[in-house]
């Protein structure tokens, strides 16, 4: 699991909560639009997440959190925070399951390791969504399929994150489904870097990929662990060489 202090050259730490809900035609997830003219990830859709404030550290009184990882006791509060500010949401943390922690690229002008966890709305239970608008500008209940569609077609625009987990989603049959399936495995942990292929198209790699020449941590000649972004749809390869 990550450390506590960020790795050098880290600006800090933030949360992301990718909030499903169950439909007939199986689970639907929740995307929500950045202004088009400012901030980061300018008129991407993204899921609702902020950083990982320094009271989100702070345990509260009468909460046992997670002695053992001080740091995702930390990002859970803060993703729950974050979508009560951004969405009008309540989630709760002990319904949360993490799913992936993902640390830009070393060119990223900020550099924010990034929790991810998922996390099924009670609709009976909750109100209309009420967005901040200093933060966003929309919103909309898509099945994954359905997202990665649009993006695909150019009508909405996504960043690898967003859209490896949407692709991760599309497989699950019910959200009940996915947040089990989280629970089950460790936190999958995606070190992206942002380079050109041999054909000078752009990647972005995560170790084991022959093109991840960070911390000695490539693959062998031939190996893949990276989406292509160079048009729509985006491609997804992974594979390793034969021999």
């Amino acid at each position: 699991m990550p450390e506590d202090v960020p790795p050098p050259g880290l600006h800090g730490d933030a949360a992301t909560v990718v909030v499903l809900r169950e439909s007939p035609r199986g689970p639907q997830v929740l995307l929500l639009e950045r202004p088009s003219h400012r901030g980061s990830f300018a008129g991407a859709w993204v899921f609702p997440g902020g950083y990982v404030d320094p009271e989100d550290r702070d345990i509260p009184p009468g909460h046992d959190g997670d002695a053992r990882d001080p740091l995702a006791a930390a990002a859970l509060r803060a993703g729950v925070r974050e979508t009560r500010e951004e969405t009008g949401l309540e989630v709760r943390e002990a319904e949360l399951a993490a799913f992936s922690v993902w640390t830009p690229p070393p060119t990223a002008p900020k550099r924010l390791r990034t929790w991810f966890f998922l996390a099924i709305l009670d609709t009976s239970a909750q109100g209309q969504i009420t967005l901040s608008p200093d933060e966003h500008v929309d919103h909309v209940w898509l099945s994954p399929a359905e997202a990665l569609e649009r993006h695909g077609e150019g009508k909405i625009s996504l960043v690898p994150p967003t859209w490896m987990t949407l692709r991760w989603l599309s497989r699950q049959a019910t959200a009940a489904g996915a947040v089990e399936a989280a629970r089950r495995k460790p936190p999958a942990d995606f070190r992206s870097l942002r380079t050109l292929d041999e054909d000078g198209q752009p990647i972005v790699a995560w170790v084991g990929d022959e093109a991840y020449d960070l911390d000695g941590l490539a693959g062998p000649a031939g190996a893949r662990n990276r989406i292509r972004l160079g048009s729509l749809p985006w491609i997804r390869e992974r594979t390793a060489p034969t021999t």
